[in-house]
């Protein structure tokens, strides 16, 4: 591959590669977890939640698909195995013996708030250490939607 002349140092570079990976990991955990919720809902709400549910498992297709890209943008490969995601991701796998809409959205939301605090916490490395401006948009802007999608689901959960 030849090499990315963006601007940003090589070292720059694979520090923003690392960052993205584990941001895709988290969000490709989060995909699957979402794609759980949405084969095995159960409950006097199914329809509405599975219908929900689908909506918000493509938006997190796409999420995945922006950020491999991102880190190719960048100049690097994108780790695409799940253990390499197991061991990047800041989620945890729990399971559950229950399949209704609350106890699915209580643990989406844990999800996506984890994921809100720690896009927050790389904004401002990203744009001010790595000089990655453009990233650190497209991470405010992901850490956005989890924004709206946390309270969607704290909503449902009231």
């Amino acid at each position: 591959m030849q090499k990315a002349n963006i601007g940003i140092s090589d070292k720059n570079r694979q520090a923003i590669a690392d960052q993205l990976s584990k941001i895709l990991a988290d969000e490709f955990l989060l995909y699957s977890k979402t794609l759980n919720a949405h084969w095995n809902i159960e409950g006097p709400d199914f329809h509405a939640v599975h219908v929900y549910l689908e909506t918000l498992y493509n938006q997190q297709q796409e999420i995945v698909d922006t950020v491999a890209e991102r880190i190719r943008a960048v100049g690097h490969y994108v780790p695409a195995q799940l253990e390499k995601y197991l061991e990047l991701t800041h989620l945890s796998e729990k399971s559950t013996d229950k399949n209704d809409s609350q106890t699915l959205f209580a643990g989406l939301l844990e999800d996506h708030e984890s994921i809100i605090i720690y896009l927050r916490e790389n904004i401002k490395p990203l744009a001010d250490k790595l000089k990655a401006e453009g990233i650190s948009d497209y991470i405010t802007g992901l850490m956005e939607y989890h924004e709206k999608t946390a309270w969607m689901l704290r909503a449902h959960l009231s």
